[in-house]
C-alpha cells in the first residue's frame, strides 16, 4: 500500500511536467500507449485465458478503471492543480463501495452510509473552493477527477467479483491489451510535431513515460493484487495516504495549499475511514 501510495501521489506531478509539452489527450495517450507496449509480452502470454465469460469484464476493467480516468485525469491537470487532483483521488474507496451497493448487492453497515455522505460533502468543499454560489462557481475540472475515482470503485468491485480466476498480473495486461489500440489510434491522430518542438518536450516525454511505467504498469499489478486478496474497500483505501504524497510534490513544485483545502481533505478522509471501520474491527 504504502509504494501504492508513493507511485500514485507521484502520478499527478508527473502528468502536470508532462503537459508542459504535450497536450493532455497526448499525456494520456502516451501513458496508455507505452503501458501496452511494454505489456505485450506478458499479455500475449495469459492471452488464452480470455474468454466470453471474462471478456465483458477486462473491458470494463480496462475503460473504467484505466483510459478514461488517464484522459479525465490529464483534462483536470490543465485547470486545477496536481495536489487537488491528489485530494480528489481519494474518493476512490467511497465510491468503491457506492457501486459495490448498486450493482453488486453490497450489504454497508451504518457507519458506512454516514461515510459516504461526510466524504461527499468534502468533495463538494474541495470541488467548490468555498465559493457559496456553488453552482455558479463549481470547477468543472474537478468533477472530472471525480467521474475518474467513480470509474475506480467500478474497476475495484470488477476485479473483486467478476474476475475471481485471474491474479493481478492477468488482470492488468489482458485489460491493457484491449484499451492500448485505441490510445494509439488518438495518440497517431494528433499533433505530436508540435510537442517536439517545445524546449520541454524530453522532460515531458520522460515525466510521461515514467508515469506509465510506474504510475499505471507496476501499480496496477499490485493493486489489482490488493484486490484480489483483501477487499476492494481496503484496496482503493490506499488513497487515505496518497495525498500526503500529492500535496507534498505540489509544494515542492509551488503550488499553493490552501487551508480551506486541508480541512476539506480531513473531511474526506474521515468519511473513508468510516466506511471502513468495519472492515477493521
Amino acid at each position: 500500500m504504502l509504494f501504492l501510495a508513493l507511485t500514485w501521489g507521484s502520478s499527478f506531478i508527473l502528468m502536470k511536467k508532462g503537459l508542459q509539452a504535450f497536450t493532455d489527450i497526448q499525456v494520456a495517450a502516451i501513458r496508455v500507449f507505452f503501458s501496452f507496449l511494454i505489456l505485450i509480452p506478458v499479455f500475449l502470454r495469459h492471452i488464452r485465458k480470455v474468454n466470453r465469460q471474462n471478456i465483458v469484464h477486462l473491458a470494463i476493467v480496462g475503460y473504467a478503471g484505466i483510459f478514461f480516468p488517464a484522459f479525465l485525469f490529464t483534462l483536470s491537470e490543465t485547470q486545477i492543480t496536481s495536489s487537488l487532483a491528489g485530494m480528489l483521488n481519494s474518493l476512490a474507496p467511497l465510491f468503491a463501495l457506492i457501486v459495490g451497493i448498486m450493482f453488486y448487492q453490497s450489504k454497508p453497515a451504518k457507519n458506512q452510509y454516514i461515510g459516504i455522505i461526510i466524504g461527499l460533502i468534502g468533495a463538494i468543499g474541495l470541488v467548490s473552493e468555498g465559493r457559496l454560489d456553488f453552482i455558479k462557481n463549481v470547477n468543472l475540472y474537478g468533477l472530472y477527477v471525480v467521474i475518474a475515482t467513480f470509474g475506480y470503485g467500478i474497476n475495484a468491485n470488477e476485479v473483486k467479483f467478476k474476475l475471481k480466476g485471474m491474479n493481478g498480473i492477468e488482470i492488468t495486461s489482458l485489460a491493457f491489451m484491449l484499451i492500448g489500440p485505441p490510445a494509439g489510434i488518438i495518440l497517431i491522430c494528433t499533433n505530436l510535431a508540435e510537442a517536439y518542438h517545445s524546449p520541454h518536450f524530453w522532460p515531458s516525454l520522460a515525466a510521461t513515460l515514467t508515469l506509465a511505467t510506474f504510475g499505471s504498469v507496476l501499480s496496477l499489478f499490485i493493486y489489482n493484487n490488493l484486490i484480489r486478496y483483501t477487499s476492494a474497500l481496503f484496496a482503493t483505501s490506499v488513497t487515505y495516504i496518497v495525498p500526503v504524497f500529492a500535496i507534498f510534490w505540489g509544494i515542492a513544485d509551488g503550488e499553493t495549499i490552501t487551508l480551506f483545502a486541508i480541512f476539506n481533505i480531513a473531511v474526506v478522509l474521515l468519511g473513508v475511514w468510516l466506511v471502513n471501520r468495519k472492515k477493521k474491527q
